[in-house]
């Protein structure tokens, strides 16, 4: 961990506990800051814990008196949106707010590469993780929004340690001296506007991740829209595409059924274990960020034949009686969906639905008809999930509680050959209280009906 001085003596409030405010909050009293930290919900035992550490803690609500007790600095949930009555007390005081990465990375000396995206942030951030450590050994970490606290992971680190992190807008938006030597974007839609309101907002928050870096760093950027290149001009750092549609050949790109490193070939597409152009587009990013990184290609070729996926993103659980099993359960919207649909060359049954946030599925209607036989929706959305469908002219839509009812249904309407996919195209918060809760209980579901583990 590398030392800093600008917390001592400063009066901090943490807004959230959760795994990275818990972490973020001892950090800070290491590093000589006078930290209250705040919950809104009344968890006594973690308040005890935090108190032991020398934290002052409040929990059971937001109490808007905070905002009158001079705090110097509030670093936030990245979850707890601006509009929050007590976090927009003190954007109205002007009082910084930031979020816990930023200080995961000012004690972080290290090798620092940051992933952001809307899609796929998490497969190519953890196979960044796999090739460096196979080509190098030593010590190469992943972490941030991938489930490991940043900061956690940092304090624990040294300066030749090699962390590759995760990164959310909501994460970046409170990160504006975050300065990762290669920061990649896998892709960006338009997701999260509740939060964000805007789109601009949403590409603002995401070009934190670069707007720190100099010519000496690099941004690994898709290329296949022009709205992405004409968001990599914005970046200070030097500009390496992928390309999946061979757009550009200064990075990695595919031509010809291989991925090549520039001119060099590094390994045919087909031998790729992942499936899906998406997961084509992430090996593209991961493989620019490992050559950028001294990565062989035997390494890379290694982990990309082997590697079967992060669980609850396309997730492969198991073959059982000829039908293929997938938790896609991180799909919470619709372009996650698409991107899964268009992965699969066999019929599909979907399950689908979940929190409704007042948008409708027509997009998803061209790979309905292409891909799906059967749909089986749940959840506060699944009148307008239905309604896709009926668009769509799927033959089959089935109605049920959740995820979990509905793997017996899928079940009984599939045949040999047939892929049943969880990809639900909308949070879970309507029904459970994380998208890992509803893909663990899935594959649950998939283990009682089928009488078999999950493959591992």
């Amino acid at each position: 961990m590398q030392q800093v001085d600008k917390y001592q003596g400063k009066k901090v409030l943490v807004v959230g506990f959760g795994i990275s405010g818990i972490n973020v909050a001892q950090l800070l009293v290491k590093l000589g800051a006078q930290v209250t930290a705040n919950d809104q919900k009344d968890d006594q035992k973690t308040a005890e814990k935090l108190q032991q550490m020398g934290v002052k803690t409040i929990v059971g609500s937001n109490p808007l008196s905070l905002a009158d007790e001079n705090f110097d600095l509030v670093v936030k949930n990245p979850g707890i949106p601006y509009d929050n009555p007590l976090i927009a007390r003190f954007v109205q005081q002007q009082t910084p707010i930031i979020t816990e990465v930023e200080v995961a990375s000012e004690i972080f000396a290290g090798h620092l590469i940051g992933v952001t995206g809307s899609n796929g942030k998490t497969t190519t951030t953890t196979l960044i993780a796999k090739m460096i450590k196979q080509a190098h050994g030593g010590e190469v970490h992943y972490a941030g929004n991938i489930g490991v606290p940043f900061s956690k992971v940092a304090e624990q680190s040294g300066d030749q340690s090699t962390i590759v992190a995760e990164l959310s807008s909501f994460q970046l938006l409170g990160a504006p001296h975050i300065h990762p030597h290669i920061a990649v974007i896998t892709n960006i839609f338009s997701n999260h506007l509740d939060y964000h309101k805007t789109r601009e907002n949403y590409i603002n928050a995401k070009l934190n991740i670069t707007r720190n870096q100099t010519a000496d760093d690099y941004l690994i950027i898709n290329w296949d829209r022009e709205e992405w290149q004409q968001i990599a001009r914005r970046s200070p750092a030097t500009v390496i595409p992928f390309s999946r549609e061979n757009k550009s050949q200064r990075g990695s790109y595919v031509k010809d059924g291989w991925i090549y490193w520039r001119s060099e070939r590094v390994m045919e597409v087909k031998d790729i274990r992942l499936i899906g152009p998406q997961n084509v587009e992430n090996a593209l990013a991961a493989v620019a960020a490992a050559k950028l990184s001294g990565v062989d290609n035997h390494s890379i070729q290694e982990v990309l034949t082997t590697f079967s996926g992060v669980r609850h993103r396309l997730q492969f659980v198991m073959e059982h009686d000829q039908r293929l099993f997938y938790n896609d359960s991180k799909s919470t919207d619709i372009e996650a969906t698409q991107v899964a649909l268009r992965g699969f060359d066999k019929p599909v049954i979907l399950l689908a639905g979940g929190l409704d946030r007042g948008y409708t599925f027509e997009r998803l209607v061209p790979d309905f008809k292409e891909h799906v036989k059967a749909i089986i929706v749940f959840g506060q959305s699944a009148d307008k999930m239905v309604d896709a469908a009926n668009q769509a002219h799927i033959p089959v839509i089935k109605r049920t509680e959740n995820c979990i009812t509905a793997v017996p249904i899928a079940w009984d309407l599939s045949q040999p050959g047939d892929v049943i996919l969880l990809s639900p195209a909308n949070a879970s918060w309507d029904q459970f209280p994380s998208f890992e809760v509803r893909g663990d209980k899935f594959i649950k579901a998939v283990e009682k009906l089928t009488g078999q583990k999950e493959q591992q």
